[in-house]
């Protein structure tokens, strides 16, 4: 596992693991403690240079994978941060509390499902009041199941794929979007499977799909408020969902080799663009789509 920080030069074939990957199947949602190699998240690889100083984020799948490397980098960044997650998660989310007050900003850990939409506006609700107010809203959290033959995909996996992946972002953007003031930015995390579908993932790309074109169209509604709305569009990434069952155990132990990365990316990979979308960088971008597909590029 690379030891460097974001800022040093070196080659990207080779600066993590590439398959072969043993197999390691985990029950739905997974742990990232468990999963080998452990993902690098930026624990000790992400270096802040204060670019979210004084801002408030709500992060949901914070407690692993590509939203827990958001939510580490926005705190080393200066942000306070709430994560969200499903209870079964909660050894990890844990990590990730200690590492966010690490930098002595504060940390908020709400466990619960998001496929209630009940919950989804609670959970916005007490982000605000816990916070202070909230100017930066990351929605991660998916589920991913690989079912090999439509005729296998039941009613009810396809129904909560979308309740997980597509309701939830609604129900939270929808209670988020009042409370944010002027320059606070949305962020939506999609995948190349929006653009490049898998055969067994017939219920999840959709739901990708869906995401860019809600997405685009709440850029356009929000921005006379002084809000953005991007987009994060990742390829193959090493994290929990994948092994739980995002994938068969036979693609996980090749995981990432059909890029032409030749290998997964790791959550600390994506964090820089997240941060980059969520600081006045980005002022002029909004409505925008991001790939980080190692090298398997968008439209």
């Amino acid at each position: 596992m690379a030891s460097a920080d974001q800022f040093n030069m070196q080659n990207p074939l080779t600066q993590y693991p590439q398959p072969k990957f043993p197999e390691q199947p985990q029950p739905v949602p997974g742990l990232a403690s468990k999963m080998q190699p452990v993902p690098d998240h930026g624990e000790t690889s992400y270096k802040g240079t204060g670019r979210l100083n004084g801002r408030k984020a709500l992060v949901t799948g914070g407690d692993s994978g590509i939203g827990r490397a958001a939510a580490i980098a926005f705190a080393r960044e200066g942000a306070d941060v709430v994560i969200n997650y499903l209870p079964e998660e909660q050894s990890d989310a844990e990590e990730v509390i200690k590492l966010i007050e690490a930098e002595g900003r504060k940390a908020v850990a709400i466990p619960g499902d998001l496929k209630r939409e009940a919950f989804c506006k609670k959970l916005v609700e007490t982000a605000n009041n816990e916070l202070g107010g909230l100017d930066l809203l990351v929605n991660v959290a998916g589920r991913q199941k690989a079912i090999a033959d439509i005729s296998q995909l039941t009613t009810e996996q396809f129904d909560e794929t979308f309740k997980t992946n597509v309701y939830a972002l609604f129900w939270i953007c929808k209670a988020a979007v009042p409370l944010m003031p002027e320059g606070s930015s949305i962020i939506n995390t999609a995948s190349i499977q929006a653009y490049q579908p898998s055969a067994t993932l017939l219920d999840y790309a959709p739901t990708k799909s869906a995401i860019v074109a809600f997405s685009k169209a709440l850029s356009k509604q929000v921005l006379p408020k002084g809000i953005r709305v991007n987009i994060v569009a990742p390829g193959p990434f090493w994290t929990p969902l994948q092994t739980s069952g995002g994938q068969t155990q036979d693609v996980i132990t090749a995981f990432g080799s059909e890029v032409p990365m030749k290998r997964p990316g790791q959550p600390a990979e994506c964090a820089p663009i997240y941060v980059f979308l969520a600081s006045q960088e980005s002022s002029y971008i909004t409505g925008e789509s991001f790939g980080v597909t190692g090298g398997n590029t968008l439209p």
